[in-house]
């Protein structure tokens, strides 16, 4: 009988493979729980409905935070997502001596119609965990706005958000942190 046990990466492993040239320029990957996962395609839906709420955030918040468009974050010791959209707090380097941290995160966003049950069932989970107080799901298969807040922990190694709200394409939103600040949901929903 042969026994294989899987490899669960570290945040500094996973780097290290990337500075040796492991992956190659062009593939997409994510370090979700110590597992590599190769990240789903963008369909077009996916890709404009992040084109235009990264651009309408980042004219809304580019004085007050910093808007991040598909870059990773940081929650160690085994994770490195890539969430479509995070506010974070200004820094002084602009995040340039770290990706962002669960602490300096105001909002994370992902985009979701493949992804869906991913985003879910392993990421909101993670992002709960790493007390993440607002996370957003742009739900496009069923054209509305999934919002996640408060996380506790559910029972041992569960963890979820007590605040769950559904807005649809006519609902107007406050982006979190910044009350007087809101948008319109129709135009991210084609």
């Amino acid at each position: 009988m042969i026994i294989t046990t899987r490899k669960q990466f570290t945040i500094e492993e996973y780097h290290r493979l990337i500075e040796l040239g492991f992956f190659t320029a062009d593939e997409r990957l994510e370090l979700i729980r110590g597992d590599i996962i190769t990240m789903s395609p963008k369909r077009t839906a996916h890709s404009v409905c992040n084109s235009l709420l990264f651009g309408e955030l980042y004219v809304l918040l580019k004085d007050k935070a910093v808007v991040r468009g598909q870059e990773p974050i940081l929650i160690p010791p085994n994770s490195e997502p890539e969430p479509d959209v995070v506010i974070a707090q200004k820094r002084e380097d602009n995040y340039l001596s770290s990706h962002p941290f669960p602490s300096e995160i105001l909002l994370l966003i992902e985009i979701a119609d493949s992804t869906l049950i991913f985003d879910r069932d392993v990421k909101l989970p993670l992002y709960a965990e790493a007390g993440i107080m607002d996370f957003w799901i742009v739900n496009l298969r069923d054209k509305q706005l999934e919002t996640y807040t408060q996380p506790y922990q559910l029972s041992k190694g569960k963890y979820n958000y007590r605040s769950q709200q559904i807005y649809l394409p006519d609902d107007i939103i406050n982006i979190p942190h910044f009350t007087n600040i809101s948008f319109v949901l129709k135009p991210f929903f084609m």
